[in-house]
Parts: C-alpha cells; structure tokens; sequence
C-alpha cells in the first residue's frame, strides 16, 4: 500500500521533530516535508502537493489559517489538520472557513494528534473536545440570535439592547424619545416574545447571543 505523504507547519523545533518521528514509525503515512514558516509551506508544498498538513495557526509572520486559505484554493483535495495552543472561538471558525478539517490542542500530545490526522484521513472532522463544545456553544449562541432578530422588531431589539446595559425605562425613553408608557410597552411585548417573565431573564437571553 502507498504511504500517505504528510507535511508538518510547525514553528517549535522540538514538537515538529516529534510529529515527524510519529509519522515515519508508521507504515500508512511518510514524513514529505517540514516547515517551519508559512512562506516556506507556501513556496515547498505547491511542488509536490501532499494528501495532508499538520498546521500550527501561530506562526511567525504569515499565520496558518492564511497559509491554508492559500493553498486551499490551489489545491482543495489536500486536507488540513490546525494543530494550536489556543481554542479561541474566532480562530477555530476562521481556520475552518479557511478550509481545515480539524482542529486539535497541541497539549493533547503528539500521539493524540497522529490519531486524528488517521480520523481526518479516514474521512473524519476530528476536534479536541473543548473545542468541540466551543463550537456548539457558539452555534447555539447564534440560534438564540437568530431567534431574537426574527421575534423582535427592530425597535424592541433596541430597548432590549438599552435594557441589558443597565438603563432604567425613564432612561431608555429619553435616549430613543420615546414615552415611559411605550418603553413599557415594549418591553412588555419582548417578555411575551422571548417567553420569560423578567427584565433580568430578558437580559440573560439576550447576553447568550453576544
């Protein structure tokens, strides 16, 4: 069976050697070239194109999620693997915007991270659990969002925005001119609307969404 030709990105000396000596101790997979900048991934691996890359996101100058993005658009069958110390929200959706298939802490190891480059090359979209529910938390932020912005309209969107800044009914009406009266009314129509009872369950439905 041909081996499977993988390329490291990978700024840490000692971690890109480990990686490298994982790989090359299995039979499916064989080491077709390290790097330890973005610039030379992007010069190198347009030369022989490997099936997959382990991707640090933190590199020196160019980051790995632009790395990816470019060589993704050039050649969309190789599959990305971010390999980071961070699980920041932002950089997990950007790197999979960019194209990864997966996402894993470098803390988990490397033998950890052989085992989901073999997920990622059976076809599978492997994630570090804590990132795994970053992901779903997020996505269920954006439901909750989407849930206000279509039973809201624009104006009670607003006095539910002044409400979760702290701001007394005399306040928000001053600050949108509108009446205390209609403020109440508003307000009233966002408890219906986003079903709770209190201006501080308002505002914890509305916090979820940020």
């Amino acid at each position: 069976m041909e081996q499977k030709r993988i390329c490291i990105v990978e700024d840490k000396l000692e971690l890109r050697e480990a990686l490298g000596m994982m790989i090359e101790f299995t039979d499916e997979y064989k080491v077709a070239g390290t790097y330890s900048t973005a610039e030379d991934a992007l010069k190198s691996i347009p030369k022989n194109p490997p099936h997959a890359v382990l991707m640090d996101i933190n590199l020196p100058n160019k980051s790995g999620i632009e790395c990816v993005t470019e060589l993704k658009m050039k050649f969309p069958n190789i599959l990305f693997l971010m390999c980071t110390s961070h699980d920041d929200t932002d950089k997990i959706f950007d790197s999979l915007k960019a194209g990864a298939s997966g996402y894993v802490l470098k803390t988990e190891g490397p033998a950890k991270i052989l085992e989901a480059l073999e997920d990622m090359i059976n076809g599978g979209s492997p994630m570090t659990a804590s990132i795994a529910r970053k992901v779903v938390s997020s996505f269920q932020s954006k439901n909750i969002e989407s849930d206000i912005a279509e039973k809201l309209t624009a104006r009670e969107q607003e006095v539910l925005e002044k409400i979760a800044d702290g701001l007394m009914n005399k306040e928000v009406a001053n600050l949108l001119n509108l009446s205390v009266g209609t403020v109440r009314t508003h307000i009233q129509n966002i408890y219906e609307k986003l079903h709770v009872n209190t201006r501080v369950e308002a505002v914890n439905v509305y916090l979820k969404r940020k």
